[in-house]
């Protein structure tokens, strides 16, 4: 049991990703000990999922604390990928949530050789903020699985750099990444997305 002495925020935030872990657990989503969640604090530090806790079964002290870098401040062992959390809370200061799941749909689709799946006139795309309309598109690309998260990190970071804004992006053969504003939001944007992913998957 750690000494570090938690602010209340952190409490606040650290519910929320018990009670995110539940519904996606329920979803059947993450599988084994799969997934991380976390959620920025408005000091900049950030609530995250230790390593290896079954995000169905989520208790306080499996949610720890780590700084804007990633680096622990409670003793506790985050999730081997922290810094994928913290490049996209580094990247968008109004990112608040970064959800990580493993469902069946987002696994499957991860593995097409286009590299990108493109989501398009689809009445869903209104749950992502900014879009009013199903005359939409968004584009979610899947990079290559690496151990190298540091490595990883940066390829993501890059195609930030030189494409437009996207909503989440694959790991092939591994997960999704979404993020948004709130906990509640970015778990708005997980379910449109695996949603309109078996509806991808049936259509091809």
């Amino acid at each position: 049991m750690t000494n570090y002495h938690y602010p209340e925020e952190f409490y606040h935030h650290a519910d929320s990703l018990i009670h995110a872990g539940k519904i996606i657990d329920a979803k059947g989503w993450c599988p084994a000990t799969s997934g991380n969640v976390s959620a920025r604090l408005s000091d900049g530090t950030i609530a995250i999922t230790v390593s290896g806790k079954h995000k169905g079964d989520l208790q306080p002290s499996d949610i720890m604390l780590i700084d804007a870098l990633g680096n622990p401040l409670d003793g506790k062992v985050p999730s081997a990928e922290t810094l994928l959390h913290v490049q996209l809370y580094q990247r968008f200061p109004d990112v608040h949530s970064v959800l990580h799941p493993h469902s069946l749909n987002s696994t499957i689709i991860s593995m097409s050789e286009k590299k990108k799946v493109v989501l398009k006139n689809y009445e869903l795309l209104k749950a992502f903020s900014g879009i009013s309309t199903h005359e939409s598109r968004i584009t979610v690309p899947i990079f290559a699985n690496s151990q190298n998260i540091a490595r990883l990190a940066e390829h993501v970071e890059n195609y930030m750099d030189a494409n437009d804004e996207i909503h989440a992006y694959l790991l092939a053969g591994h997960g999704l990444y979404t993020w948004g504003g709130s906990v509640i939001e970015t778990l708005r944007h997980l379910e449109a997305l695996d949603f309109l992913f078996a509806c991808e998957l049936q259509r091809s």
